[in-house]
């Protein structure tokens, strides 16, 4: 064991529960295909990184995903919750550093997660900000409940309101690159990895013909 430790939260792919707002514009069919190519892309990311590695999925977990990893269920009422309790049982067993990331960034690599680990050296809280206003990566070198309770999930101003509310309690917190997820149509297409992708682009314009 060592004690840093990365939570992958990877929702179950499964059509028609991934990607929703995607899907109003590109389909179920799009959208599935969509966030099988981001998990993949965060599967490599994680790869190779010398830290231990729990994944929790959003509902079941899935044998052939992350072969030979932790996986367990996410448990709580929001995403706040969820991500609480993540937080505790890594804490509990012992981890000193920990950080957290979604699965739907497609420029997410190994570096930004080391990045993460390298600035809990310094601060307490880590964030790795998403152009949307909310974070892609969240790290801790011990459990501030703080960030993850009453906050304005899904909405532009979450990064914002949390880092006021470390800001207040003096809590130390260092900010990473800021990347964009993938949520709507628009950031699909804007991103190099759907116009780097062919095939992709291929498998959607034909669900959509």
């Amino acid at each position: 064991m060592t004690d840093t430790l990365v939570i992958v939260f990877v929702k179950n792919i499964k059509l028609g529960t991934v990607k929703t707002r995607l899907a109003k514009t590109i389909g179920d069919y799009g959208a599935f295909e969509v966030y099988t190519e981001l998990v993949k892309i965060t599967q490599k990311a994680t790869a190779k990184l010398n830290t231990d590695k729990r994944i929790y999925f959003s509902n079941a977990i899935v044998d052939d995903q992350w072969n030979n990893e932790f996986k367990a269920i996410q448990q709580g009422a929001d995403l706040g919750e969820r991500m609480i309790n993540a937080f505790k049982d890594g804490f509990s067993a012992g981890y000193k550093k920990i950080v957290l990331i979604g699965s739907d960034l497609p420029d997410i690599n190994e570096e930004h997660i080391l990045k993460g680990f390298n600035a809990l050296d310094e601060n307490q809280v880590v964030f790795g900000p998403a152009e949307d206003g909310g974070y892609y990566l969240v790290g801790m070198s011990k459990l501030q409940p703080t960030v993850f309770t009453n906050k304005p999930w899904s909405q532009p101003e979450l990064l914002k309101v949390t880092l006021q509310e470390l800001h207040n309690l003096n809590i130390k917190v260092g900010t990473l690159d800021v990347l964009n997820d993938i949520d709507t149509y628009e950031d699909l297409i804007a991103s190099n990895f759907y116009k780097n992708n062919i095939k992709l682009q291929e498998k959607i314009q034909q669900l959509n013909d």
